[in-house]
């Protein structure tokens, strides 16, 4: 994934967060009409309860990786997800993207199962998975969809600490992220809006976005 560093990182972390304060006062004004609701995206995620399977478009691996972190670390800063009073945005890859992340690393000519990919998944430590996942959230920002494709090349501070990039291609109708991997394809946002009209919401992306650059 191609990534041009642009300065500091002073200078980065400082522009990220002007551009999330910016990009989430749009939406909150959009919908002053009506309340946001407070449904988290833990709910969201956990509502389905069909464990893992062979559908690679939904969310079974992220949802037990979260789960996973909460257990063993219950003050870990990942439990925003649970806080539906706290405004923010989520990447969330979907069980095809961390299937890849696994065939990547294990250099396997084939992609596991998603429960094979899990256990890969955690087998890199509870600490790793944890700031993966915190390097897909981005808070205090409320992006809706049709926001971002108004943001191309807008810089945003992960809960991580490390940024992301919006990059909008396609003649403006298409999305994708780019991160810190600059060896692998940007992931590409495939589903939008998901848990719409409330304070968190979330868009669904092809691949697991990655803080460092993998060989």
């Amino acid at each position: 994934m191609r990534f041009t560093r642009v300065g500091a990182r002073a200078v980065a972390v400082a522009t990220a967060a002007v551009v999330a304060t910016a990009l989430s006062a749009a939406p909150a004004a959009a919908h002053s009409k009506k309340p946001l609701g407070t449904k988290s995206l833990a709910a969201v995620l956990t509502a389905d309860k069909s464990g893992f399977d062979h559908n690679g478009h939904d969310y079974d691996i992220l949802t037990a990786a979260v789960k996973a972190v909460l257990k063993a670390k219950p003050s870990s800063a990942v439990k925003v997800l649970a806080d539906g009073k706290t405004p923010l945005t989520a990447f969330l890859p979907n069980d095809r993207a961390f299937q890849l992340l696994v065939k990547d690393i294990t250099r396997s000519k084939k992609l596991p199962g998603e429960k094979k990919a899990f256990t890969a998944v955690a087998g890199l430590g509870i600490d790793t998975v944890e700031s993966v996942l915190l390097y897909h959230v981005v808070p205090g920002a409320r992006i809706n969809g049709r926001t971002a494709l108004k943001s191309d090349n807008a810089k945003l501070k992960t809960a991580a600490g490390s940024p992301i990039k919006v990059n909008v291609y396609g003649h403006g109708r298409k999305i994708s992220i780019i991160d810190l991997d600059f060896s692998d394809r940007n992931a590409r946002v495939v589903r939008i809006d998901i848990n719409k009209n409330n304070r968190q919401i979330a868009h669904g992306v092809d691949r697991v976005l990655r803080p460092i650059n993998l060989p």
